[in-house]
């Protein structure tokens, strides 16, 4: 046995032991500053042979530090890493369960050190490799949540952003879309082409993607400068051009109403993706069928559009706080509603979101700060998406428009290009507001559950007397709006401040009531339970 090779047992025998090392204590001890890969693909077999040169900061000393990179498995698929380099020099390595443990000659904080890794592989996942609908070959990147390691090693979380370059090789039939922008386009023989993209800001690897298919592409102008395409696959060529046409008026309500776009371009493209819509950072992947000449998808395009303010740009901490994403990407559309359908369709949509929240509840009985869930997919639900909506709608009813929408647009540019914690955005939403919002934090997403409320009321000697009852077990503080209907037929309403053990409400009014509508405007997240 070669030195060598006691040496990678040794190493191997290490790895084992710390491989239960916390994921938090990599993020406190690596920071990937850029990845490049070299990738190739072929029609012949699902293997890519790739280079990955990933340059790298240490918080710390180390003498190991470790990326995520899929191992082949029984089925065959998986990546064989063939060797990692130093500044041209081999370096010892080691790769099982998933983890791509690297050990360098030497490691200071104040510098940015260049691993290269030349590996090989079918991925298993994260870069799909099939036909689409209509027979094509296809290669499309999916990484969301922490799929991208089955294609290039990685630290596969979203608090680690880097910027990215591709260097595809592919068959010269294809066309690739990729982040960033397209820098270089060469033929290199009757049969290849290369295609290089490249990235000018630090994005998480969730939203790092390369599209390989036959495309149709439309260049369809610029929008504050930002270039505007929509790539559909050729059957579909006329149909999805004038479905995503709509995404140059999102865009530009987006920008006039955030801040300028944070990339430099958009492109929407139809894709493989098991995702209704995936928001990789700059070009958004719909799934197939999303192409239908209708524009039926328009709150799609809003939602995956709003992403790229929040999300891709500033983006979660870390799963648990996935509403600082999803639950804005589903308001921000709302809101975009609001403004291009008017008030009647977005209470509409927030009557739908309030029922899905309500209905999700019966099933499962978790708050929308999940710290419990390690299946990433299954965060992906109600409380996530609408009930983190919710939120942001009652705290725009709580500030009002002028301070929600500043509050709004500090925190964006606090934490663009970084990650942010849910008490990070209620911090902001605070110091702009003047208000304390622990409480209304606290119980809307640390606490499962909303309220329920049983309510009765009678109107006598010039007085509505109401009584509001919570059975919910957690108790919630909240404004509640009640339209008074009167006999004559005018309407007014009024604003009971309404606490967990509740009280007898008193008003005044000389007009006799002869019905009560609660939260007439669709302010307030809750349940109403007949007597």
């Amino acid at each position: 046995m070669n030195i060598y090779r006691k040496l990678t047992i040794f190493f191997f025998l290490l790895q084992t032991a710390i491989n239960a090392q916390n994921y938090k204590q990599r993020l406190n001890s690596i920071d990937v500053q850029n990845y490049k890969l070299n990738i190739t693909v072929n029609d012949s077999t699902n293997l890519i042979y790739a280079t990955a040169n990933i340059s790298v900061k240490f918080k710390q000393i180390a003498k190991q530090f470790y990326l995520d990179l899929a191992t082949k498995d029984n089925s065959g698929k998986g990546m064989i890493v063939e060797a990692v380099f130093q500044n041209n020099d081999t370096i010892l390595y080691t790769h099982n369960n998933n983890q791509l443990y690297i050990y360098p000659k030497k490691t200071t904080t104040d510098s940015t050190y260049t691993y290269t890794i030349k590996y090989r592989g079918i991925p298993k996942d994260g870069l799909i490799v099939s036909e689409n609908l209509y027979g094509d070959r296809t290669f499309f990147g999916d990484n969301w949540p922490n799929r991208a390691h089955h294609w290039f090693p990685c630290v596969d979380h979203p608090s680690d952003k880097a910027t990215v370059t591709y260097e595809i090789t592919a068959p010269n039939h294809y066309q690739v879309i990729a982040n960033g922008v397209l820098v270089e386009e060469t033929n290199l023989n009757n049969l290849l082409n290369k295609y290089v993209w490249k990235t000018s800001v630090p994005i998480p690897t969730k939203v790092m993607v390369i599209g390989i298919a036959n495309f149709a592409v439309q260049h369809i102008g610029l929008v504050h400068n930002v270039p505007v395409s929509t790539w559909v696959y050729p059957q579909t060529k006329e149909l999805g051009f004038y479905d995503f046409k709509v995404a140059k008026k999102v865009l530009n309500w987006f920008i006039e109403n955030i801040d300028e776009y944070p990339y430099s371009k958009l492109a929407n493209v139809q894709s493989k993706t098991r995702f209704g819509g995936m928001e990789n950072a700059g070009n958004i992947f719909y799934f197939e069928k999303s192409v239908t000449g209708k524009q039926e998808h328009e709150d799609l395009i809003a939602h995956e559009i709003a992403h790229q303010w929040f999300g891709n740009t500033a983006s979660e901490i870390d799963w648990p706080h996935l509403w600082l994403s999803e639950g804005f990407a589903t308001y921000f559309t709302d809101l975009y509603i609001l403004e291009t359908q008017g008030a009647e369709a977005f209470q509409k949509r927030m009557q739908q979101e309030r029922t899905t929240v309500l209905n999700f509840y019966k099933r499962k009985q978790t708050p929308v700060i999940d710290l419990k869930t390690t299946n990433y997919m299954q965060l992906l639900n109600p409380n996530s998406y609408q009930k983190g909506a919710w939120v942001l709608h009652m705290l725009r009813k709580k500030l009002g428009d002028d301070l929600f929408w500043k509050g709004i647009k500090t925190y964006y540019k606090k934490y663009k290009f970084k990650n942010a914690s849910t008490t990070q955005f209620k911090n902001v939403m605070a110091n702009v507001s003047g208000k304390n919002l622990d409480s209304f934090f606290s119980q809307w997403l640390e606490k499962p559950g909303h309220p329920i409320l049983k309510t009765n009321w009678i109107y006598a000697a010039d007085k509505v007397r109401i009584i509001i009852s919570q059975i919910q077990e957690n108790g919630f503080d909240f404004p509640l709006d009640v339209e008074l209907i009167y006999a004559d037929g005018t309407t007014e309403i009024k604003r009971l401040n309404v606490t967990y053990k509740g009280a007898p409400y008193e008003i005044s009014t000389k007009k006799e009531v002869v019905r009560i509508n609660f939260d007439p405007n669709t302010w307030l997240l809750f349940e109403m339970v007949s007597n």
